[in-house]
């Protein structure tokens, strides 16, 4: 069965639970691999903090992390022959109310936004 996207979570998702993505993005920007597929239609990928309150500003971290992710989410694409667009929230709390959707842009023309 072929991958048709990545559903992104936040790191306060009871479904994670340390277990329950494929990749997780750290706030320092690392990239820890899960020890197992989580699905086999889609990756999920799991960014570390709670977007349920209102930032006060952009953090550079959480510019960083969201940048680790555009790439990250750009080499699966490809790796993977899915539209790097193909990208769902886990469900209706999951990433959370205030997760910048808008800031993670992803372009494949330009590699990133």
């Amino acid at each position: 069965m072929p991958v048709v996207g990545v559903i992104l979570h936040h790191s306060v998702c009871p479904s994670i639970n340390g277990k329950g993505y494929d990749y997780f993005i750290t706030r320092s920007g690392g990239i820890i691999p899960g020890s197992e597929p989580t699905s086999p239609e889609y990756i999920h990928i799991c960014i570390e903090g709670d977007f349920h309150a209102p930032p006060h500003a952009m953090s550079q971290q959480l510019q960083e992390q969201l940048f680790v992710a555009q790439k990250l989410l750009l080499i699966l694409a490809a790796r993977h022959g899915f539209a790097a667009n193909a990208l769902l929230p886990h469900n209706e709390d999951c990433p959370g109310g205030h997760f910048p959707w808008t800031e993670l842009v992803i372009s494949a023309q330009d590699g990133y936004h």
